[in-house]
């Protein structure tokens, strides 16, 4: 743990190096594991109805990992992307998000597993003011 000026601790993870499990870590793992469905216990908790999900949304401190690529674009789309001002590229994106969500709502989101890729970005940086 690093103290910088101020009230401000800066605190790092690395997934890919923790700590080895203790056996009674490892023991209470499995018999969550093995636990029914029925045996968990959810009375602190409010059940959700549907309709509050109609209205969820992204936090909008959520911001999804960029990929580069390389894209062919109709020269008159790009034309058209780069008149709407700086930022054409983001407004690509932005175009296409609401095309994905769109076709999410109406025909449902594909099972996405967690790619090998993705488990590079295992380290998490934590900021923690106190």
């Amino acid at each position: 743990m690093r103290k910088n000026a101020g009230n401000t601790v800066k605190l790092a993870l690395d997934l890919d190096n923790s700590a080895p499990l203790t056996e009674e870590q490892r023991a209470e793992l499995e018999a969550l594991e093995t636990a029914p469905d029925e045996a968990i216990d959810y009375s602190d908790i409010s059940p959700l109805a549907d309709e509050f999900w109609v209205s969820a949304a992204c936090s909008p401190l959520h911001k999804p990992l960029k990929q580069q690529l390389t894209v062919r674009v109709d020269a008159d789309v790009v034309a058209w992307l780069k008149a709407k001002g700086k930022g054409y590229q983001t407004k690509l994106n932005s175009i296409l998000r609401s095309a994905m969500i769109g076709e999410i709502k109406t025909k449902g989101a594909p099972d996405q597993g967690r790619k090998k890729a993705d488990k590079k970005k295992s380290r998490i940086n934590a900021k923690v003011d106190l």
